[in-house]
Parts: C-alpha cells; structure tokens; sequence
C-alpha cells in the first residue's frame, strides 16, 4: 500500500461561521478600544488631579488593556488573510505574539503601580475620594459592558479570551478601588489608598502570569490546553484497522486554529476484514479530529508490512 496523504481544509460551513464571529469580534474590539481609552484618559485626569495612586494603577491597567485590544484587533485581522508567499501559514501566528507582547505590557504596568504603591505606603497622600469613587464606578460598568460584546465566541480563541480577562479583571479592580475610596471618605485613612494600590499591582500582574504562560507555550508550538494529546491518539487508534499512531504533532496556527500531522500504520488484513478502502479509514480520521476542533490535518497511511 502505497503512502497516501489526506488533508482537511475549512469547509464553506466553518468558514461562514468564521466570518460571522469574526464580524461580532471585530465589533467588540472596537467598541471595547473606544470606552476604555475614554476611561482611561477619564481616570488618569481623577487620578493625578485628586490623588489616587489606586484610581492612577486602574487607569494604567486599562491602558494595558487599550493597546493589547488594538494589538489584538490588529492580530485578529491579520489572521484572517489567505497566506501568500513565505507565509504559507497564513498570518495567524500573529494573534500568539499580540497575547505575548499584551502580557508583556501588562505586567511592566502592574510593576509600576507596586513600586509606587511601597513608597506610598510610608508617606501617604492626600486624596478626595468623592470623584474617585465615580471613576472607579465608571470603570466597573465600561469593562462589565465591554466584556459582554465579545459574548460567547472568545472561549475557542486566546485572543478574545485575553482581552475578557482583562476586562474582567478591570472591573474587579475597579470595585477596589471604589470600596478604598468609600472607606477613605468614611475614616480619613489615606493609606488606605496605597494599600489599595498595592493590591491592584499585584492583581495586575497575576492576571498578567497566566496569559503570558500560555502565549510563551504556543509561540513555542505546544498543543493548545484544550486538546488533550492522549485522548486524541486513543480516538484514532478505536478506528477499525489501525494498528499504530506515530510522529503525532498538534500545534497552533493561531489562537483558535489548530493543526495537526501523524502517521498512521494500518494492518491491511485488518482493514481488509472491514471491508474498508484506505480513503474511507482517512475520512474516519478526519471526522474524529475535527469532532476534537483540529480542521487541519495532514495523515500519511503506512502499512504494517512495508514498516518490516
């Protein structure tokens, strides 16, 4: 049996549905870069005019989150191009460094804030906490609403999923702040403040940690967490026939694409016993991945015998 090759490539109907969450993104990152560059001016003016390190580390944070969006928005259209020339991939490796660079970023702002924060903590500062308080009520209510634009598409694309996670983790850090400043207008503790400040650098940069983990690993080509490499072998070794799979790669194309390559060393009495054409044992294989999200696949057959 000679060794056959077998590709799967986007059908009109996962293209469609590309398309379509790809309009829905390109509108949430849209409207998410508007409200949160306008927040963010709206909170570094607060911040600095009425002395709030805590409303100023919000404010970085959604910075933070203002050039990743853009960078992720810009990712997120690059890997929609048809590749051309060296780039027989495509384009959608850059939605992996967007992640990269926008972790990057995030955790060099969180840092700041908690330098800052420790020397406040010794010399604290003044602040009036009335137009604080709105600002970090502001901040709450723009990144709760930017968050639900991108709805439930962003769970299949890290992309998405890091821009959510930072709006989210905005929002959380806006309630912070706004606590902080509620309890300052209360007592008149002004290290209250700093403290606060402290904990939105810390929690700036953990949300950070994790983004930059998983974008590290697929840069690096790593199976993307979803796919579980064990439970994927198992699946193509049920089908009827196939005595071994060998040389098995899964790795990323871009934040929601995923490829795979393998050898698949058929027994043909087996497959003869079946009754099965060696097309028919691919189409089963594609099935299976694409079952488990992996659209683009390249099997080659080898016999058992010609292994001998």
């Amino acid at each position: 049996m000679g060794a056959e090759h077998g590709h799967t490539h986007h059908g009109h109907s996962h293209q469609g549905h590309s398309h379509q969450g790809g309009g829905q993104a390109a509108r949430a990152f849209r409207w998410s870069i508007a409200l949160n560059a306008g927040l963010t001016a709206l909170q570094l003016v607060i911040g600095f005019a009425f002395g709030s390190l805590a409303l100023i580390g919000d404010a970085l944070h959604n910075l933070g989150d203002v050039v990743g969006l853009v960078l992720g928005w810009g990712a997120d259209q690059l890997s929609r191009r048809p590749a051309s020339g060296r780039f027989t991939y495509g384009y959608g490796r850059s939605t992996q460094l967007a992640s990269l660079i926008n972790g990057l970023l995030i955790f060099g702002a969180g840092a700041v804030v908690l330098v800052e924060a420790i020397q406040r903590l010794s010399v604290p500062v003044p602040l009036i906490a009335g137009p604080v308080a709105w600002a970090a009520a502001a901040g709450i209510v723009i990144n709760l609403l930017s968050a639900r634009l991108f709805g439930h598409n962003h769970h299949h694309d890290l992309n998405q999923r890091a821009a959510v996670l930072h709006l989210l983790s905005d929002a959380a850090v806006s309630l912070a702040v706004l606590i902080s400043a509620v309890l300052v207008a209360q007592t008149g503790w002004f290290w209250l403040d700093a403290l606060t400040a402290l904990g939105v650098g810390v929690a700036v940069m953990w949300s950070a940690w994790d983004l930059l983990r998983e974008a590290i690993a697929l840069n690096l080509d790593a199976a993307p967490r979803h796919v579980d490499l064990a439970e994927v072998k198992a699946a193509l070794l049920a089908l009827p026939g196939l005595a071994a799979v060998e040389a098995l790669h899964i790795w990323s194309i871009s934040t929601s694409s995923t490829a795979l390559t393998a050898h698949l060393v058929v027994d043909a009495s087996a497959l003869a016993d079946q009754q099965m054409e060696p097309e028919q044992l691919l189409q089963q294989a594609r099935a299976v991945l694409a079952a488990r999200g992996i659209r683009q696949s390249t099997l080659q057959l080898e016999s058992s015998h010609q292994r001998c």
